[in-house]
């Protein structure tokens, strides 16, 4: 358990803190950082693959219901990746956590309108009192949150791809990025003849060494995470899981100086509200349960 508790806490702790590891290299534009991205994953995870033997999985992606679902799913998360990367590099950071906040509860519409699940009272009030927040963050900007919007639906159709999934996370990822290398590899070649590579031509040697270990900070974090995903329960695993965008929410206001007022604080107050309530009754019914068998 307490192995399981600090990988998944490694891992959301990795990813909250990726708007430093995108500003360090915003000299490089978002859609060349995302081809770099795609490029030093796959290498990185062609080693992991080496290191453990782990191809009998290539035989599964030849069916085409398999094939063509992570095809999907690569697209979802590069789209993904590209308007976190954009969102970080134009001052975005808050919007950004915003999305992550509001992604749990995008999931639970999602299994609603797709997967047909049920949803309890209290699942729909945090639905409603979230839905409240968005509207009131729209009308004190005067403009929807697409960012935030877009993040949450993208990877929540990205996690209800892999949630059907006929492959683990270290595989899945792997295959997403061979689909994505092509047009990867394609764009970056495209970039050194026109010469407007940035990595080769612009670019400092520092924002090299980080270009290049997109790949390890890709993969390890999610290793982390389907290493203490295994070990501990759903609802320890939803609790940690708001580590993440909060650290995000904490660097935009602490270190970008992004622009946050009192208003703008209601509507976040009012997400946070409904998470609270979502966790909550999760945790409660979780604990509840072992008491019912006895």
């Amino acid at each position: 358990m307490r192995s399981g508790i600090l990988s998944a806490a490694l891992a959301f702790l990795c990813w909250g803190l990726f708007p430093i590891y995108f500003h360090a290299i915003g000299e490089v534009p978002p859609v060349q950082i995302l081809a770099h991205r795609v490029l030093w994953s796959l290498a990185f995870l062609l080693v992991v693959l080496a290191f453990r033997r782990q191809w009998g999985w290539l035989a599964q992606v030849r069916q085409p219901r398999v094939f063509w679902s992570f095809v999907a799913s690569a697209l979802l998360l590069s789209t993904n990746w590209l308007a976190y990367i954009w969102a970080v590099n134009n001052g975005h950071v808050i919007e950004a956590s915003l999305g992550y906040f509001i992604n749990p509860l995008v999931n639970i519409m999602f299994g609603y309108l797709i997967l047909k699940e049920r949803l309890r009272q209290v699942q729909w009030g945090a639905i409603a009192i979230a839905a409240l927040g968005v509207g009131w963050l729209t009308w004190q900007s005067g403009t929807v949150p697409w960012i935030a919007l877009f993040l949450a639906a993208s990877f929540g159709g990205y996690g209800l791809l892999r949630k059907t999934a006929a492959l683990g996370a270290l595989e899945g990822l792997s295959f997403e990025t061979m689909v994505l290398f092509p047009f990867a590899a394609a764009y970056v070649a495209w970039l050194s003849m026109s010469g407007e590579n940035a990595f080769l031509n612009t670019a400092s040697d520092g924002t090299r060494l980080l270009l290049a270990a997109a790949g390890p900070i890709t993969a390890i974090p999610l290793l982390l995470f389907a290493s203490g995903a295994r070990r501990i329960p759903l609802s320890i695993l939803g609790l940690l899981q708001y580590l993440s965008p909060t650290l995000q929410f904490l660097l935009g206001v602490w270190l970008f100086h992004e622009h946050f007022d009192s208003k703008r604080l209601v509507g976040f107050l009012m997400i946070w509200a409904a998470l609270a309530l979502f966790a909550g009754e999760g945790l409660w019914r979780s604990r509840k349960r072992p008491d019912r068998k006895a």
